[in-house]
Order: structure tokens, then sequence, then C-alpha cells
């Protein structure tokens, strides 16, 4: 039995001797994390299958849509900055409003963001194996069923994980390079194709559907095409001056893609001659214009896809793992989460935890649609949609909770470093601009499945809450260990 007379805080349940295990720090420089966060965001991939929709929804002029959501993941990003300035931590989002509002706070963040990013993760797992397919057959008219692939590319992923950090980053920055060169070159070319008929019309506000209303609408997808942005935060432990390189990754990353988006759909709005009703039509509109501008070679683009949906696979578990082994280490959730190769320094139990979540998600919900009334199988393209909007009203609720934290942590630890702007207004601007996403996502009269989205992500909350209370009146050393192990303590 333990002394009763000892001092100091309990024993953390994702630990060696009593000490955190640690992942291998300060390996990976700005340059790395902020390539890995622009790998999460996928540009390629959440383009392709997300600009269809944003144009019905806001129309010509959906590049001002996807400028606003750039102004408003920047709002986040000073949140997710300040605070990794202040506590740089593997746990991220966990650990910033555990700190600021107490144990049942971080338990609840904890399962609503592991929830949230697992599902949306499980989109891309989904549509990394429905892309190779619609390549394949595209070019060989092979029609293998996407789930084979989507095994075979997720486990080739994870392997890559488990051999390192270093590693993993490294591959996934070359896949964003790939699909960011490709999207650049086709876009470039489908301007100097249409360069008769540039229009400013896609930059004026009257050319938006509905006005604001349309803007509105429109408004989540154009947000969820940046989600990933927070990849950096989860890589503190491994990063070289978090406190410093945190923060420039996240503004970096996000500057970079809300150029590009604004770029790539600038081009695909005119390679469809600003026809609107044509391009909402289009199974991917990007691959058309490629199609039209380069014709053969618009192989290009199908590889620019390709590797687009490899390295979110790889940066998006690789980071949002982290989130589960910071929270398993610090004993939010199941001990044997915090576990590190000993070599390695990798958080094994994590990822591969995580993945496998992921893939039993992707068979549940397969198999809802061969139960269901349709009773036929799951479309990757129709579940990317379906599950990223799930995913994103969770991630979302974090968000805004992070917002809502951020100038309370700042008065209440670090009151010598209040900044009025920095640390009130703008995290009350984030606050506000992430309510406009959870509005559209909530609102009743949504087709189905949409229609329950909401009320699955309520009952998530309450069901997280619940345990969170439970897990805190069973564990009182829980409060001391939240936010305990921070990234570039020694």
């Amino acid at each position: 039995m333990p002394d009763p007379k000892a001092v100091g805080p309990p024993p953390t349940p994702g630990a060696v001797g009593g000490t955190p295990q640690r992942l291998r720090g300060g390996v990976l420089g700005m340059a790395d994390i902020a390539a890995a966060t622009m790998a999460n965001v996928g540009p390629a991939m959440s383009f392709f299958f997300g600009f269809a929709f944003l144009s019905t929804t806001a129309g010509v002029a959906s590049p001002l849509t996807i400028l606003a959501a750039g102004v408003a993941v920047a709002l986040l990003g000073n949140t997710l900055a300040q605070f990794s300035r202040a506590h740089p931590s593997a746990g991220s989002f966990i650990t910033f409003v555990g700190k600021t509002f107490g144990p049942v706070s971080a338990v609840t963040t904890a399962l609503l963001a592991v929830l949230g990013y697992i599902i949306a993760m499980a989109s891309v797992i989904a549509i990394s194996g429905g892309f190779v397919q619609i390549t394949l057959h595209h070019y060989t008219g092979v029609d293998l069923p996407w789930i084979i692939w989507t095994l075979l590319l997720t486990g080739l992923s994870v392997v890559l994980m488990l051999r390192g950090v270093v590693v993993s980053t490294k591959w996934a920055g070359y896949f964003f390079g790939v699909e960011m060169l490709v999207l650049v070159v086709v876009s470039v070319a489908a301007l100097v194709e249409h360069r008769g008929n540039l229009s400013a019309a896609p930059f004026l506000p009257d050319h938006i559907h509905h006005g604001l209303r349309g803007l509105a609408a429109g408004f989540p997808l154009a947000v969820y095409l940046f989600i990933g942005w927070e990849n950096s935060a989860a890589l503190a432990e491994e990063t070289e001056n978090p406190r410093r390189n945190v923060g420039r990754a996240v503004f970096s990353s996000i500057g970079i893609m809300t150029v590009s988006y604004i770029l790539f759909s600038y081009a695909t709005v005119t390679g469809f001659d600003y026809d609107v009703a044509r391009l909402g039509e289009a199974r991917i509109p990007f691959i058309d214009v490629a199609h039209h501008t380069l014709g053969a070679l618009a192989f290009l683009a199908y590889l620019g896809g390709l590797t687009s949906t490899l390295g979110v696979l790889i940066a998006g578990i690789n980071s949002q793992a982290r989130l589960v082994f910071n929270a398993g280490r610090e004993g939010l959730l199941p001990a044997f989460l915090g576990y590190v190769h000993p070599t390695r320094r990798t958080p094994n139990n994590a990822i591969v935890t995580f993945a496998a979540i992921s893939l039993l998600i992707i068979g549940g919900w397969g198999l809802g649609h061969l139960l269901g009334a349709d009773g036929g199988p799951m479309n990757p393209v129709v579940f990317f949609t379906e599950s990223s909007s799930l995913g994103s009203i969770l991630i979302l609720l974090v968000y805004l909770a992070s917002n809502i934290a951020l100038p309370l942590y700042y008065r209440r630890y670090r009151p010598q470093e209040f900044r009025t702007v920095r640390h009130l207004v703008l995290p009350c601007l984030g606050a506000l601009a992430i309510l406009v996403p959870l509005y559209y996502l909530a609102k009743p009269g949504q087709p189905a499945p949409y229609n329950w989205f909401p009320v699955a992500a309520l009952v998530a909350l309450l069901l997280s809450v619940g345990y969170a209370t439970l897990l805190v009146r069973r564990d009182p050393g829980l409060a001391e260990r939240v936010g305990s192990v921070v990234a570039d303590a020694e």
C-alpha cells in the first residue's frame, strides 16, 4: 500500500516507475510541423469532395466564403497559439480546457475531441480507398471494392507511423508537396486557358447566392476545408521550441491554405464559365477542369488526390492519436493508451486504437446502409460528407470551449501577460464565428441522416459529462495530473 504520508501528486497511470512516459522531444522543426499540418488539412482531398456543394450554396462568389472561413480559422489559430505559448502540450485542446475549468471539463473534452476526430478521420480513411477505386476504374476499368484499398492504405499508413514521428511526418510532407504542385499547376493552367473570360465576379459580395444567408449556409463546409489546421499543437512535445514554433506553424499553415483555396476555387469557377448549376452537378469539379485544361495530363490531378488522401491519413492519425495518448497518460482515458514504444518513442497503442475504431465506425455505418431502407452498399463519397459532418459538430464544440477558456486561463494563471485584444477580443470573435457553422449543422429540418446528428452530438456530450463526473469522484488525483506534462519540460 502507498505511504499515506507521502507528498506530491499521485503517479500518472501511463507511467513507468512513477515517471510519465514521454515522446521523443525536439526532433521536429517549425517547417516539419507546418508541412504536417497542411498535409492534415489535405487541400486536394477536401477541395475535390467539398467544393461542388459549397458552390451551390454560396454561388459564383464561393471564394469569398472561403476567405471568411480563413479569417474565422485564424481567430481560432490565435487561441491555439496563445495556449501553446503558455502551456505547450500533446494534449492540445484537452489540456487547455482542462487547465482552465478543471478535471471534469478535461475528461469531457477528451471524450468529445477523440470521438469527433475519430469519426471525422473515418471519412478520410473511407475516401482514401474510394478515390483509388475511382481512379483505377477511370483509367483501367478495374472496379475492385473500395474497402480493399481502404484497408491496405490504412495498414501501410499505420506501419509508417509506428516507425517514428520523423519518418512519418517527412512522408506526409512529401505527399503534401506533390498535391500542392498539382493543384497549383492545374489552377494556373485553367486560368490561362480561360484568360479571355476572367472576371472579378467571384470576389463580389452581390454574387453570393441569397446574400449573407448564402454565405452562412456555405460557411460550415468552408470551415471544414481547414479541419486539421490544429495539427501542430498535438506535436508540441516532439517539436523544438514549441512555445514559439507551434504558433508560427499554425498561422503560416492557415495563411497558405486560405490563399491556396481561393486560387483553386477561382480557377474551378472560371473553368466552369461561372455556371454554378453545372459545377454543382459535377462529381469532382476540379477533376473536370483538369480534363478540359490538360487533357491526358489530367492524370496529374488524380495523382494529387491520391497523395492528398495518404498525407491526411498519416498526418491526421499521427497528431490526433497523440491527443488520445496524452489523455491516457494523464488518466483521462484508459491507461494502456498512454504507452510509448521504448525505442521509437511513438504512442503505438493510441495510433492502432485510433485507426481500429475508425475502421469499426466505417463498418458499422456500412452495415447500417445494407440494413436500411435502401438496402444498398455504402458510397464512400456520400459517407465522407456524412461522417465529416457529424465529426465536425463535436470538434466545433471543442473549439468553442477553447475560445471561452483562453481569457479565463490568462486571467487566472498569467494575469501579467493578459492583453485585451489577444486574450479577450479575438477569442470572443472566434467563439462567435464557431456558432455560425454549429447552427447550420444542428438546425432542424435537415434531411436524414443529418437530422439526427445534433441529437447524437447532444447524447455524446451528456454521456461524456456523466462519465467525467464519476471518474473524477473515483480518482481525486486527476485534477493534479491534467496538463502535468509540459512539452518542453525536462
